[in-house]
């Protein structure tokens, strides 16, 4: 990692979009095959049958406790923090002073041990967070944490292993595994339970949309417990799924995985002293704004309005209390027209200029994919993740748009750079394209929209 500090690296490149536009952010290798049958088959089998996601790899963690840590997250997020207890889990998220949003990530609530809660996710949110406990440790508050980098980043095994078991199968697997009915658990709520002998812990939820389980435990079990899931699947036909098929999840979860952070302005002008540059990513996309609050995004933006609560005081209330009575945007998904992605796949073998290259299972280009939607000539949101699912043929998209587009509407994804970046996983030489996309709601499937997120 680099010694220069976020506000060093801005004032240095001229501006936050031109240093983040044409910042590198490489593609990470990790411990998990790219493919065990092949991806295709793999998203498959979380709609068709069951399938096995290792988890315990990719996502950055923050062990948390102490006396003054719950009320120290209450002043920095607008979650409700008055029923959590251990045993639970909740999607936390924070925002700026403006109500734009900062970040979001899983916060376990294992135990009342002084590493009790974990939060995981990407680095986004756990950064700010981090940076505000050790602000309250330097100030004499009782609270503590320690950061584990993911496996790029890590020397060494994680503390946990984490396995996400899901699809229609997943139950049937399940009591195999535990010899009878699978106790009941509610949604975000984390269970105990027993896997070849050894203890699990289970939160309830499900990442790609479908019914299922993250078991997680001490890394020394990871081998026995992976081994008995597998066996007990076997029968059903289990896939292990590979890192091209897991990057798919969210576009049938219908969650945003990596949502631009709001930490350009005055209230977070210390973060950025603090926030090594490259840990901010890099913008990639078409969407090209002198104005970084341009690239901003409200929690109702994104759907993650239902972690809202306004029963405490926070960094940003009173902003988010206004979005909640305006809100402009909102989460959908757009299915992208067939002939026009055929259309710049063939561009990459004819003579001329090529569009930009389209990738699969997923086309991102930066940490933040920022693509321009448009309708009738008139920009009407921002594309984020694009990718190809398998199960229903379809390239898609979630996007956040004006909330007065209805489903079925049909829009323009821009796609391809102009002007283009210096990024070195753009291509140097592309030509931008306008890609028809129909909007439907997010999540796109109907048992996600009607059953998981009702539950939620």
């Amino acid at each position: 990692m680099t010694s220069e500090s976020l506000a060093q690296a801005i004032a240095r490149a001229g501006g936050a979009v031109e240093l983040l536009r044409n910042q590198n952010w490489p593609a990470f290798t990790f411990p998990v095959a790219p493919e065990f049958t092949n991806w295709r088959d793999e998203q498959r089998a979380w709609n068709t049958t069951v399938a096995l996601m290792d988890q315990s790899h990719h996502m950055t963690q923050l062990f948390l406790g102490g006396d003054d840590l719950i009320p120290l997250l209450e002043s920095i997020s607008p979650n409700t923090f008055a029923t959590f207890r251990p045993g639970v889990a909740k999607q936390l998220i924070s925002v700026n002073q403006d109500g734009y949003l900062i970040g979001d990530g899983i916060l376990f609530y294992n135990s009342t041990e002084r590493e009790g809660l974990v939060l995981i996710g990407h680095h986004l949110l756990i950064d700010w967070v981090r940076f505000n406990v050790e602000k309250a440790e330097a100030a004499g508050k009782d609270v503590h944490h320690r950061l584990e980098g993911n496996s790029h980043m890590r020397q060494g095994p994680p503390t946990f292993y984490r396995y996400e078991l899901q699809g229609p199968a997943a139950n049937e697997v399940m009591e195999k595994l535990f010899g009878g009915p699978v106790p009941e658990v509610k949604f975000f709520h984390i269970g105990d339970f027993t896997i070849a002998g050894r203890a699990v812990k289970g939160l309830r939820h499900g990442m790609a949309g479908q019914p299922g389980f993250e078991f997680f435990g001490p890394w020394a079990d990871n081998e026995v417990v992976l081994d008995a899931i597998l066996e007990a699947g076997a029968e059903f036909g289990i896939r292990r799924v590979g890192a091209k098929a897991y990057s798919a999840t969210p576009l049938e979860a219908g969650w945003v995985p990596t949502p631009f952070p709001a930490i350009f302005d005055d209230d977070l002008a210390e973060y950025r002293e603090w926030l090594p540059a490259d840990r901010a990513g890099s913008i990639a996309g078409s969407l090209f704004s002198d104005d970084i609050h341009d690239y901003y995004m409200t929690p109702y933006d994104l759907g993650l309005g239902r972690s809202v609560r306004f029963d405490h005081d926070f960094h940003g209330r009173e902003a988010l209390e206004r979005h909640r009575e305006s809100q402009k945007r909102h989460k959908v998904t757009l299915l992208w027209n067939a002939e026009d992605v055929a259309d710049v796949v063939r561009s990459q073998v004819e003579p001329g200029v090529p569009a930009k290259f389209l990738d699969f299972p997923k086309g991102r280009y930066g940490l933040y994919q920022m693509d321009e939607v448009r309708l009738d000539g008139k920009p009407v949101g921002i594309s984020t993740d694009a990718g190809y699912v398998a199960f229903d043929q379809l390239y898609m998209s979630l996007a956040t748009l004006d909330v007065d587009i209805p489903d079925g509407a049909v829009v323009e994804v821009v796609w391809g750079e102009d002007p283009i970046s210096r990024k070195v996983s753009v291509d140097a030489t592309h030509r931008q394209v306008r890609i028809r996309a129909t909007v439907a709601p997010a999540p796109f499937h109907d048992w996600a929209r009607t059953v998981y997120r009702a539950n939620d």
